[in-house]
């Protein structure tokens, strides 16, 4: 073993051990052990991509909204595969606020909203705002039923606000993109696709829609 390997931080071992063997539940365990959560989200910033790769699954697996800076930055790491689990890992901490009782009740509004019980999202989604208004997600996800429904004005400002309480809300961004666009208001579409991939420049399909619109637009390419 070289004198750098030496050096990399045990997250490597325990990184390099779930690759081969696939067990995540000792993955998990084992790095809970070691490493706290503002340790992951430093080792994010590691000089070795393997490392940010190792940290990214971490805090997918282990991190809550505390983590979401850090994530949001690495969504522009120059590695591929660090981005690719920054993302997954980002859109799981967005459902672990921090707040008791809380994370049980957004995962409540994802299965209704995986049901297609759409009306539902809006009620439940609206009666925990008035307990708690500053939890995005549950902006994101109201914005994500009354999108579906057909209530474009509604939705945008739903995802206007998600985005106002997390900057690296993402697939808000892409979500008002969508709704402006069934509004007629290309430009407003444009500004909040580009937002969209701004904070995350691995959305190939927001990219597409961004030509698409400039094209409509008559915008010199």
């Amino acid at each position: 073993m070289s004198r750098n390997q030496r050096m990399l931080p045990k997250l490597i071992t325990l990184y390099d051990d779930y690759l081969e063997d696939g067990d995540v539940e000792r993955f998990v365990h084992r790095t809970a052990e070691l490493y706290m959560q503002g340790t992951l989200c430093r080792l994010l910033k590691h000089g070795e991509a393997r490392v940010r790769r190792a940290a990214a699954l971490s805090l997918g697996f282990l991190g809550d909204y505390r983590a979401n800076a850090a994530l949001g930055e690495a969504l522009k790491d120059p590695d591929r595969p660090v981005r690719l689990l920054a993302e997954e890992a980002i859109r799981n901490v967005w459902l672990r606020p921090g707040v008791p009782g809380l994370e049980r009740e957004l995962r409540f509004l994802t299965r209704l909203a995986s049901a297609r019980l759409f009306s539902k999202v809006v009620e439940k989604a609206t009666e925990l705002l008035g307990d708690v208004s500053n939890v995005p997600e549950v902006y994101y996800l109201r914005g994500s039923a009354l999108f579906a429904q057909e209530k474009y004005e509604e939705a945008v400002r739903d995802h206007h606000m998600a985005l106002e309480l997390n900057p690296y809300h993402f697939l808000a961004a892409t979500r008002m993109g969508y709704a402006l666009v069934k509004l007629r208001n290309l430009r407003g579409a444009l500004d909040a696709f580009r937002r969209a991939l701004k904070i995350n420049p691995n959305l190939e399909g927001v990219r597409l829609e961004i030509h698409r619109i400039r094209r409509l637009l008559g915008e010199v390419f």
